[in-house]
């Protein structure tokens, strides 16, 4: 029987938290760019973060069983997670990262469509369905509305189309760890999993690319710092526990704040433009991200007391 429950408050908190980490990163990687390759910089985050987990694990005596049946959706999870990455780290260097926080982020729907195909309790409601349809009309004004200036600038719409691929990537990347026995295994291990072969893919990508370049600045060891500990150890635990506990369809509810977040962040930080026809696609994508995540909003404000 599946146990899995709807948002607490509990929950609230640390996916608030997670949003504005995870807005950040593709700031973050963007602003290093001329030092450190984005899929470089990926590829050495996700080495040194598997090193990090392999610690935690050493310290709960929580060794890596490969027989437990995990080790097929293991596989798989990891290479998707590989993809994701490598579709992240080539999108950037044609986009901006408030361009590519946002397509990224459509994760959410598309997890949803994948759960509700696969699993009964993820099943979508009208409203969900409404929702999707939304972000999809949002999705395509985005690409189709934009002016020529924009369009053709750094060829930004193939950067943004491989962002929304990332997105898919990362959805089916949780729709195989909910309907395997990834579900129920250690957060450590489905971790382990995806940081071992997004550094295996993302490394040999790299040479493979002539962009394996590393210019030790301050900035880099900082951005380096930041997505080893806070973003690929502590926010992907973080967020495979929620995957263990909560319902995974719920859990979007407020993710829709990650790519406020990096458009903020981006335009902040960067000085990134965000041009009309884009910020007019982007609010319906949102919205269709908040309606599928948080179709059943009586049952969510009903578990945010004790009960």
């Amino acid at each position: 029987m599946d146990t899995r429950q709807a948002l607490d408050t509990r929950a609230i908190m640390v996916m608030l938290v997670l949003c504005a980490i995870w807005g950040m990163q593709q700031v973050v990687l963007k602003a290093t760019v001329a030092d450190i390759a984005p899929i470089m910089q990926i590829a050495l985050r996700s080495g040194a973060a598997a090193l990090l987990v392999a610690l935690v694990m050493w310290w709960k005596n929580e060794p890596m069983n490969l027989r437990d049946g995990t080790l097929g959706a293991g596989v798989v999870v990891g290479l998707l997670f590989g993809f994701e990455f490598i579709l992240v780290a080539e999108g950037l260097r044609h986009t901006t990262a408030s361009h590519m926080v946002v397509f990224l982020y459509t994760a959410p729907m598309f997890a949803a469509l994948g759960l509700a195909w696969r699993l009964p309790a993820e099943r979508l409601g009208a409203l969900q369905w409404l929702g999707i349809a939304l972000a999809f009309g949002g999705i395509a004004f985005t690409f189709l509305g934009r002016s020529t200036a924009f369009a053709g600038s750094g060829n930004m719409l193939w950067g943004d189309f491989l962002g929304l691929m990332g997105g898919m990537s990362w959805a089916a990347t949780t729709v195989v760890v909910r309907s395997s026995k990834l579900s129920s295994a250690p957060a450590t291990q489905t971790l382990m999993y995806q940081l071992i072969g997004a550094f295996a893919m993302l490394l040999i990508g790299a040479f493979a690319t002539d962009q394996a370049r590393f210019n030790p600045t301050p900035l880099v060891w900082a951005s380096l710092a930041f997505h080893t500990i806070v973003v690929s150890f502590a926010s992907f635990l973080a967020w495979f526990w929620l995957l263990r506990k909560y319902l995974a369809s719920r859990l979007g509810v407020f993710s829709f704040l990650t790519p406020l977040f990096g458009m903020v962040f981006g335009a902040w930080l960067l000085h990134e433009p965000i041009e009309a026809s884009f910020l007019i696609g982007a609010i319906p994508v949102l919205v269709g991200i908040v309606m599928v995540s948080g179709g059943n909003w009586k049952g969510f404000s009903r578990t945010r007391g004790p009960a």
